[in-house]
């Protein structure tokens, strides 16, 4: 398994965001995680990272490289750097104590952004970048180091239909090569692509996409 939790929980100051969740994710899967706001979503993801530690429970994580894709919101778009500057920093600890990348991680960098498709931007302005594009490159960032588990948080939020498309079409690249965990609140695009879904919500409900509510799609939550 890439990923064993066993009944974990966990709570933000006595407020019990995930309770008794228990899941096992074969590697190479593609999982979609999706549950109404404040469900415990991203904080799933945070666990299986590391930046937070459960209440009660166990996380266990086969591999150690780990790829991470925040929401392109959380990302300070107007900060002075490159594309292909932002890709290095996904490979931040191969840098030297003088700030250089050895030329095997540059060119690590390079081959990242022609799986995204960003090859001719390299050298633009990360801020200039549209949406979907930006979303790609901070795909590219997590892709340097090799990852055996990518986990992306809303990949497809506030992009265009076609930068949703490519989105997908690069996630199908990669399906059954690594483990993808990925959020999402569109459900619709993705069902026919996803080996499992997790509905988040306090607990978490393993459901196969075949047997998913259209309900769940319009953001309408049941047992």
């Amino acid at each position: 398994m890439s990923i064993e939790i066993k009944n974990l929980e966990f709570a933000y100051d006595k407020n019990l965001i995930l309770e008794n969740v228990s899941l096992s994710i074969p590697h190479g899967n593609f999982i979609v995680i999706f549950g109404p706001n404040g469900g415990g979503k991203t904080t799933l993801l945070k666990l299986m990272m590391g930046f937070l530690k459960p209440s009660k429970g166990t996380v266990e994580i086969a591999y150690n490289k780990i790829g991470y894709v925040p929401q392109i919101t959380r990302y300070d778009k107007q900060f002075p750097i490159t594309v292909f500057e932002l890709v290095l920093t996904g490979a931040i600890s191969k840098c030297t104590w003088w700030g250089s990348y050895p030329q095997s991680i540059k060119q690590k960098a390079l081959e990242a952004l022609s799986q995204v498709g960003l090859s001719q931007l390299k050298d633009q302005s990360f801020g200039s970048l549209s949406g979907g594009q930006a979303q790609r490159a901070l795909i590219a960032r997590a892709l340097i180091s090799e990852p055996e588990i990518l986990l992306l948080d809303e990949p497809t939020a506030s992009v265009d239909t076609k930068s949703e498309r490519e989105i997908y079409k690069l996630l199908m690249d990669l399906k059954g090569e690594i483990t993808i965990l990925m959020v999402t609140h569109d459900l619709q695009p993705i069902l026919d692509k996803a080996d499992l879904l997790y509905c988040v919500r306090k607990k978490v409900f393993p459901l196969l996409p075949k047997d998913a509510c259209g309900h769940f799609a319009m953001g309408l939550y049941h047992d």
